[in-house]
């Protein structure tokens, strides 16, 4: 069960903070307005010698998710900052966070470093080499390329290896606002109904291959930066997605083809 972090209530909205697995902090910002059911926009703080940030959030949030991360450690001891590919939910903040702790710096794969965050980032980022694993004195991220799963030809997730917590991005996005944490639930579903609202994910015949190379590192949990975080057959759920994402695929190419 993820554990709560009291907090307030700043300016009508709530940052929760649930510890998801050891030393994973899920911080999450319920925003009614962004479907019928609402949208929750995740950050996850990983406490650890080097505390490491995974998504920035909007701008706009930075006020209500550093006060968040504060109730578990002082913002300026952040070391690493990171997150899956550059969007405003995602890095919008980059440059609030770069500025309320020092010594952090922003870590992504040398792509995204290259032809995006070294322009945008306040201080030079720290290129990862594909797959290479940034020890954080605790807990060790490995670095995993995903081009275009689910979009941005920059995307990555991060696995944790000391908790087998795969920081998974906008992989499993759902609409409304749930438990923190939950446990051996249908997982695709909400994904699939979430991919007919948006139409965010790029199709492609790599995308299931590339999801179904994750399953293979057999998560314990998936952190989910829209939706609830996710405890039991990981694996599964993944290549469960992976195929109705394959499905979809080769529905679209033969239409094409008639």
């Amino acid at each position: 069960m993820a554990r709560p972090v009291d907090g307030d209530t700043i300016v009508g909205m709530e940052t929760t903070v649930h510890e998801i697995a050891d030393g994973v902090y899920r911080l999450s910002t319920y925003l009614p307005d962004v479907s019928p059911a609402g949208f929750t926009m995740n950050q996850f703080l990983i406490d650890a010698d080097e505390p490491l940030l995974f998504h920035c959030g909007l701008r706009s949030l930075f006020p209500l998710v550093s006060e968040a991360v504060s109730r578990v450690l002082p913002v300026e001891r952040l070391r690493w900052i990171t997150f899956g590919h550059v969007e405003a939910d995602e890095c919008g903040a980059m440059n609030h966070w770069l500025a309320a702790a020092p010594s952090a710096q922003v870590a992504h794969g040398a792509l995204g470093c290259a032809i995006s965050i070294a322009d945008m980032a306040d201080r030079a980022p720290r290129p990862l080499a594909e797959g290479e694993v940034l020890d954080i004195g605790g807990h060790r991220l490995r670095q995993i390329s995903t081009p275009h799963v689910p979009h941005a030809w920059e995307a990555q997730v991060l696995f944790d290896e000391s908790t087998g917590t795969l920081l998974c991005g906008d992989l499993f996005t759902r609409v409304g606002n749930d438990a923190a944490l939950v446990h051996d639930t249908d997982m695709v579903s909400p994904a699939l109904a979430a991919e007919d609202m948006f139409h965010d994910t790029c199709l492609t015949p790599s995308t299931a291959p590339t999801m179904r190379s994750l399953a293979d590192l057999a998560p314990r949990t998936l952190a989910l930066m829209h939706g609830p975080s996710f405890t039991g057959d990981c694996a599964g759920a993944l290549r469960d997605l992976a195929d109705s994402y394959a499905d979809r695929v080769a529905l679209a190419m033969a239409a094409q083809a008639v």
